[in-house]
């Protein structure tokens, strides 16, 4: 039995070890011209404008927080999809199922919407 993962523990160890000789490899032969301009916080080009620390708005983080949440629960639409005409044979109850799940989905976001989470100013 334990013969039969040989070969993904083999490619396993290959990857790691092609890993860490390209990032050896590039820390040995890659440029290492350090000046002010290297040094300094990238920001498309422009010269920056404010502090890297500065506070960003708890309404960023709502919103993807959010983003997430839906997107998680639209990813279980796909399986579901696959599987549908199989199902539908021995009976509705996998139809009413998602309609009950996608009602929730849609109640969360108008709840979301009308609390005003997906304003951005």
């Amino acid at each position: 039995m334990i013969e039969d993962y040989f070969p993904i523990f083999l490619v396993f160890i290959l990857a790691t070890t092609v890993a860490l000789f390209i990032l050896v490899l590039s820390h040995f032969i890659g440029p290492k011209a350090k000046n002010r301009v290297k040094l300094m916080a990238y920001e498309s080009g422009v010269d920056p404008i404010a502090k890297s620390r500065m506070r960003f708005s708890i309404k960023y983080f709502i919103i993807a927080l959010l983003f997430i949440i839906f997107d998680i629960e639209i990813i279980f639409l796909y399986p579901w999809a696959v599987v549908f005409k199989k199902f539908l044979s021995s009976g509705s109850f996998i139809f009413v199922e998602m309609v009950i799940f996608l009602a929730i989905l849609i109640f969360g976001y108008v709840f979301v919407w009308r609390k005003g989470a997906l304003e951005w100013e």
